[in-house]
């Protein structure tokens, strides 16, 4: 066990930022020597004489930085990072594996080849019920069929592949 805070293992932490500062803030991030990880993904859009695909925050106002966690308040000081994100009065610790899932959920979506099987854990993206989980009952050609236990309630959802994201 360790005692003292120096000793402890980097984690991966998750930092606010200002809105729509999240690139510049990983640029800053690195800069310093910090590892940060700021999931991208591309996006259409609308201008009034075009429309172009950008890379957008898939989270936005998140981002993921590996430190150890007696440095993370230090990370406070840099322009655009807001506050440090807390989970039951400590910063939030996401895990390697989880990190790891959503960059594999992009690499997919970049392939367009996102697949989705009964008894699946996901999370809905959009809409009324945007981050709410569910569990695939069963998968149709343009609907999923999902129970969702927090409501208590099987619903079926119209999607298409970039409304879910798999939950990990």
């Amino acid at each position: 066990m360790e005692t003292r805070i120096g000793l402890s293992k980097p984690k991966w932490f998750v930092l606010y930022t200002a809105p729509r500062a999240e690139k510049k803030v990983l640029e800053r991030l690195e800069q310093a020597g910090v590892t940060a990880y700021l999931p991208l993904h591309i996006c259409p859009r609308v201008w009034s004489d075009r429309i172009k695909m950008v890379e957008v925050p898939l989270i936005p106002s998140y981002i993921f930085v590996y430190t150890k966690e007696a440095l993370l308040r230090n990370l406070l000081g840099l322009y655009g990072v807001s506050r440090i994100v807390f989970y039951d009065g400590k910063p939030a610790v996401i895990q390697q594996k989880e990190i790891d899932a959503i960059q594999k959920f992009l690499e997919k979506s970049r392939e367009k080849a996102v697949s989705f099987t009964p008894d699946e854990e996901v999370l809905i993206a959009v809409g009324a019920l945007k981050d709410v989980s569910g569990k695939i009952q069963k998968v149709g050609k343009d609907y999923l069929l999902l129970h969702i236990e927090q409501l208590g309630i099987t619903a079926t959802v119209k999607v298409k592949t970039e409304q879910v994201r798999k939950k990990k």
